[in-house]
């Protein structure tokens, strides 16, 4: 969506750097997206886009407890992620590619007893993050890259008790997220960047679920609205500022995991289906058609 991606550009100099230093870790997630996050699904649209194919990610529970995992893309190429608990008791992990490359990611525990992280890439560069506990005791974060050069991320406690945030990239640019509960008593949420400010504004509709509206710096708007079908489960209508919608419509599967299917404005889709290993861990298919020629 055209809103989406203008937000995204208001903050992309400070998530840019962030995004290329954690690239390397990226097979971790695996995610198709990232397991609808709050409300950024409304990128959800744009991943319905992508040409046709089935990716697979298969899960299991190693003997130390960590769980491993192997995604098979779409073209075949198979990456796997290695996860072990280490001495103090954190989970690293290996990650091998479909060309064999490897990189590392290595977790300590700081004498604050947060969890630091060091992501090594198959050419040896390293990127570093640094948790710390402020004077206010919440967390920031410190991430140095493999050139030296660094971003933060610096949270603080609003007069209204909220947490906010500052984010700094390496050049000193900055985005600002500001929280404030409504008069309805839902969060909402202004983002102020270096090309402008969005405002997500929540609401709780008549169903009793929280629905919201995105305003961008150029006064385009995106909505998504909640609705809790037949089954229980919370399904999702997104409206672009030009009109276009995307559903997302979830039902459980008969081994109780949640399957969804995700339909862009042009017809394109996206079919999750989630099942359950005797260990606990999920799997995932994810079968996505391209947008009908026309």
């Amino acid at each position: 969506m055209k809103n989406t991606t203008t937000r995204r550009r208001t903050i992309a100099a400070v998530l840019d750097f962030r995004a290329i230093v954690l690239a390397v870790a990226a097979a971790l997630t695996f995610a198709v997206n990232s397991a609808d996050a709050r409300d950024r699904n409304v990128q959800r649209q744009q991943a319905v886009g992508h040409a046709g194919g089935t990716s697979s990610i298969q899960r299991q529970r190693g003997a130390d407890g960590a769980v491993d995992a192997t995604r098979v893309g779409r073209h075949g190429g198979t990456t796997s992620v290695d996860r072990y608990r280490d001495g103090s008791g954190t989970t690293d992990a290996r990650i091998t590619g479909p060309k064999g490359s490897v990189s590392s990611v290595d977790r300590t525990r700081g004498n604050d007893g947060l969890v630091d992280k060091s992501v090594t890439g198959p050419n040896g560069r390293t990127a570093m993050t640094n948790r710390t506990r402020g004077p206010d005791g919440l967390v920031d974060k410190t991430v140095t890259g493999p050139n030296g050069k660094m971003a933060t991320t610096d949270r603080y406690r609003g007069s209204d008790g909220l947490i906010d945030k500052t984010v700094t990239g390496p050049n000193g640019q900055s985005a600002a997220f500001d929280r404030a509960r409504g008069a309805d008593g839902v969060v909402d949420t202004t983002v102020t960047g270096p090309k402008g400010t969005t405002i997500v504004d929540r609401s709780r509709g008549a169903d009793g679920i929280i629905d919201s509206v995105r305003t961008g710096p150029q006064g385009l708007l995106s909505t998504v609205d909640r609705s809790r079908g037949s089954d229980g489960l919370i399904d999702k209508t997104i409206t672009g500022p030009q009109g276009g919608v995307t559903t997302v419509d979830r039902t459980r599967g008969s081994d109780g995991a949640i399957d969804s299917l995700t339909t862009g404005p042009k017809g394109a889709s996206a079919r999750v289906d989630r099942s359950r290993n005797a260990d606990g861990t999920v799997n995932r298919t994810v079968t996505t058609v391209p947008p009908s020629s026309r």
